[in-house]
């Protein structure tokens, strides 16, 4: 079974760090919207906002994405945390599925090797802070801390 850290010490870091993210899409988004407001949705022209490619579509959904970000990583809760875990998983896949796609006529969002990229880096550093930024009562935080340090487990890790 895995075993998430309950308050970790560095969450308030692994927090700023999603909120930055949620802020750089939501800025790139509403950028991205305000650029491509008149073309065509799922439009494959050359529109490039913060150093990635966008089209209408893209710049809408970094709208929502950055918006949901930001949700969770001001909340105080584990929503926060499952929100990261969802959208690493997310990021990760979108970004495997559009470099497959990349010069194909099925790149709908538009995506360049530095989109993809920029998505992956978004997706690992999401997913690592969704795994270090569960909160719970100092019970369970001690109870982990606990079960790290048993004596049978200190055995197996010589």
């Amino acid at each position: 079974m895995v075993h998430f850290p309950v308050n970790h010490p560095a969450r308030p870091l692994y927090r700023v760090l999603a909120g930055l993210i949620g802020v750089y899409i939501l800025v790139f988004g509403v950028w991205g919207v305000a650029q491509t407001i008149g073309d065509p949705l799922f439009g494959r022209d050359g529109n490039w906002v913060l150093g990635l490619r966008t089209n209408l579509a893209f710049s809408l959904a970094s709208v929502v994405f950055g918006v949901v970000l930001i949700i969770g990583a001001s909340r105080r809760s584990n929503l926060g945390h499952y929100m990261n875990l969802t959208a690493g998983v997310v990021f990760l896949v979108t970004s495997i599925l559009m470099m497959s796609v990349l010069q194909t006529g099925a790149n709908f969002l538009n995506f360049s090797m530095s989109t993809v990229i920029v998505s992956m880096l978004f997706g690992l550093i999401l997913l690592g802070t969704g795994l270090y930024d569960k909160v719970g009562p100092e019970e369970h935080a001690e109870a982990e801390r606990q079960k790290r340090s048993h004596p049978v487990a200190e055995v197996h890790r010589r």
